[in-house]
């Protein structure tokens, strides 16, 4: 009851930019492993090239997994107050950050749309939010 009015604004921010990349991570991710080709979302395949992979499905996966399941789960132990919510934050901005950067060696970058400059400051976000005071403090008093 009090805890809904305690809460800093920083909390809600941060919740709302892990729903949105697990949102978002679901999206892509099931558009991908249900078109390897990348036709449906809009992606060509010819950017595959040289890469390790001949068809998104594996690059599908793990943005599904790890950044579309991982960040809905994690958007429920923000909510919950769980105690692992503080380095999971952090993981999250870091596999994002980490996803994009490989992503941009593998394919290139592609200011058309603006997916990893978007996608990278969303990382960049995340891991600067989960790094704070404000969040740390919230989540070790949940378990103290």
């Amino acid at each position: 009851m009090s805890d809904k009015k305690s809460k800093p604004v920083i909390i809600n921010i941060l919740m709302g930019l892990v729903l949105f990349q697990g949102l978002s991570g679901l999206a892509g991710g099931i558009g991908l492993v249900l078109d390897p080709s990348g036709q449906s979302v809009q992606i060509p395949i010819e950017w595959l090239q040289g890469s390790p992979f001949d068809s998104y499905l594996i690059p599908g996966l793990v943005l599904l997994i790890v950044l579309g399941f991982y960040p809905l789960y994690l958007f429920y132990g923000l909510i919950k107050k769980s105690s692992w919510v503080w380095p999971g934050t952090l993981f999250l901005g870091m596999a994002l950050l980490i996803w994009i950067f490989v992503e941009i060696l593998v394919v290139g970058y592609h200011a058309e749309p603006p997916l990893q400059l978007i996608y990278g400051m969303l990382g960049l976000f995340i891991s600067v939010l989960a790094l704070t005071k404000t969040v740390k403090q919230f989540y070790k008093k949940s378990n103290q």
